[in-house]
């Protein structure tokens, strides 16, 4: 129980920094400048304001305009990825397209919302020299308010293309993109229909793996073997071929070509010879362990079945993300508007933090990482503790009511600092490689061919170490779940299990994760077909492509947070059995807590394992006393 707490501390603390942040920003007015909104002039919409000295137009009362209007919303600056424009408050946003400045003057008679600089009156809009500079650009698009945010947003839909071309800067033809974003815009319903689609498949996928792992995992197996065998084959047929061509026809060139080609062939032969012979004796001695990962899969599918809050295990974890996300993002956009005025090259107004405080949003960076794996390593703690009560609870009748709920109970009692320490570990490997990916596309073109690959090299290295980490923390997490150690003695634990078992964990790693993935592969290419067969029918549009690979990546995002669990319920249970196995033995007083699935393979490689030591040893004895 005080093992977890220094570092239990440490996260809270460190939470505590971001609600500092947080507060921060707020008590310097980002948070209204955010959710209210403010002009070009540093005025904040729907209030009273002070002035600020040497900015024209500031000190404004302005608690009758209400919405933050741009004279040029569609101006994007594609490289500073911003609104380049003017920006007013208003009382009211544009219903309707304004094609003259003699409309906008009605408007702004009719409804009292000046849309032109406040130095303008209405009367003056079509007879003052400065209107066209200071008069929305012509013509003023229709637009409406943004829920909560008070933005006149426009409402034709060609100029959301060029925010999406400030985001996508590589689309060189905007009428392409201008296309594609219609078509998303226009088959919403059918987009939300597919990703509810795909939602549906994965559970059923869950449920239809336990019954076809063991016709799937073979039918694999033998596509494999055939296919390395006739690739084999047929690469000795075409050298046997080549070499009976008859040459008396050809050129030296000709020849030349020829025997070059005869040599690749008798080396592409004899390689794949060496892969067939060596992949058929992988596939000899694993045959067990093969065994093995169906049969986990086949206990997996019980598991599901005693414990069906697993299922919705992903969904509360994309809940707990979306609203860190969410709040990550305000704090963020807040952090956008905080500090002090400044006047810019232009005379407007820019908010700006000074001194070391400009560096905050590094430290809601690294906030933003350990969280969000703080998160996840809660999911993988909770899994774990779950299907570790139900392996060692040798009558299923006995479990707990709730074991999901018993497992968070002990997470939040027990283990909240092994998570926290586990996580960490994670960011202290994650920021480094995302600091070098920022780097990498920062100097992209600059360097050279040597620093290039030096930092490519780097950040591949440091994505396999996180890999090899994000794997060995789930197996610790099991191993506290099983043992109630603190993290470093339960990495160490889980560390030699797999070392012990390195044959079997790379079955299950191959084979299973395979499988997994072509079920995930199964369930986007369902989607994708539904999509396919009910865009057909939808003339309104002619652009598939942006719809399609929403749906499909929506689809891919799906079936890998519910697959995944369970990939991570099988992990678990394979470290269960494999503990199982090292101090029990089937006797009396060590029986085996596995099912009785798992129980063929084990207890007779168990019994031949201490037979054939038993052999070998009286061999050994018989020899030295000879």
């Amino acid at each position: 129980f005080y093992c977890y707490i220094p570092w239990l501390l440490l996260f809270i603390l460190f939470c505590v920094g971001m609600g500092l942040i947080c507060g921060f920003s707020i008590a310097t007015g980002a948070a209204a400048r955010l959710v209210s909104g403010y002009d070009s002039y540093g005025n904040i919409c729907g209030q009273k304001n002070i002035k600020i000295d040497g900015i024209d137009n500031s000190g404004l009362d302005l608690t009758k305009k209400k919405y933050v209007f741009f004279l040029e919303p569609c101006n994007v600056d594609l490289v500073k990825r911003k609104i380049k424009s003017i920006a007013l408050c208003v009382s009211a946003c544009p219903r309707k397209e304004l094609k003259t400045l003699a409309e906008v003057q009605n408007f702004a008679e009719t409804n009292g919302s000046t849309l032109c600089s406040y130095e303008l009156k209405p009367s003056e809009y079509t007879t003052d020299p400065r209107a066209a500079k200071l008069c929305p650009k012509l013509p003023v698009p229709e637009s409406a308010p943004i829920p909560f945010f008070h933005r006149c947003a426009p409402v034709n839909i060609s100029c959301y293309a060029k925010f999406a071309e400030a985001l996508i800067t590589f689309v060189s033809d905007s009428s392409v993109l201008h296309r594609l974003i219609s078509g998303v815009m226009t088959c919403r319903e059918i987009i939300l229909g597919l990703c509810l689609l795909s939602l549906v498949l994965s559970m059923i996928m869950m449920v239809i793996i336990r019954y076809i792992s063991r016709v799937l995992v073979w039918i694999l197996t033998i596509l494999v073997v055939l296919g390395s065998l006739g690739g084999t084959g047929v690469l000795w047929w075409l050298y046997a071929k080549q070499r009976k061509s008859p040459s008396d026809t050809l050129t030296v060139d000709q020849l030349q070509i020829a025997k070059d080609n005869r040599q690749a062939l008798l080396i592409y032969a004899i390689a794949a010879t060496v892969f067939t012979v060596i992949l058929l004796l992988i596939m000899l001695v694993m045959r067990k362990r093969v065994s093995l990962t169906i049969a986990l899969f086949h206990v997996a599918g019980k598991v599901f079945i005693h414990l069906p809050l697993l299922v919705f295990q992903p969904f509360w974890t994309f809940f707990a993300l979306m609203l860190f996300w969410i709040y990550w993002i305000a704090v963020l956009l807040f952090l956008g508007t905080t500090g002090s005025p400044v006047k810019n090259d232009q005379g407007f107004v820019e908010f700006q933090v000074a001194g070391p405080l400009r560096y905050m949003w590094w430290y809601h960076v690294v906030g933003l990482v350990w969280i969000s794996e703080f998160i996840l390593a809660c999911q993988q703690m909770t899994v774990a503790g779950a299907v570790v009560t139900y392996y060692f609870t040798r009558e299923k009748r006995n479990l707990p009511f709730t074991p999901i709920l018993a497992s968070v109970n002990r997470l939040i009692c027990y283990h909240l600092g092994t998570v926290a320490k586990g996580s960490f570990i994670i960011t202290l490997v994650k920021i480094p490689r995302m600091i070098l990916m920022y780097i990498h596309t920062q100097v992209k073109g600059k360097e050279n061919a040597c620093a290039r690959c030096m930092l490519k090299a780097c950040i591949c290295c440091l994505w396999c170490l996180e890999k090899c980490l994000t794997y060995l923390n789930q197996n610790a997490y099991t191993a506290t779940a099983i043992n109630s150690t603190n993290f470093c003695t339960s990495a160490k634990d889980a560390f030699v299990i797999l070392v012990e078992n390195a044959l079997r964990v790379a079955a299950i790693n191959t084979v299973g994760d395979f499988m997994l993935f072509l079920g995930k592969v199964l369930i986007v290419c369902c989607t994708g077909l539904a999509g396919i067969m009910l865009l057909n029918y939808q003339r309104d549009y002619t652009v598939w492509v942006l719809p399609l690979i929403i749906v499909c990546l929506f689809a891919f995002l799906v079936a890998h947070c519910f697959l995944s669990i369970y990939e991570m319920v099988v992990d678990v249970l394979f470290l269960c059995f494999a503990i199982d196995t090292k101090y029990n033995d089937g006797s009396p007083g060590k029986e085996f807590y596995m099912d009785k699935v798992l129980m063929v393979n084990p207890t007779q490689t168990c019994i031949w394992g201490n037979h054939f030591l038993n052999i070998l040893s009286s061999a050994y004895m018989a020899v030295v006393k000879g």
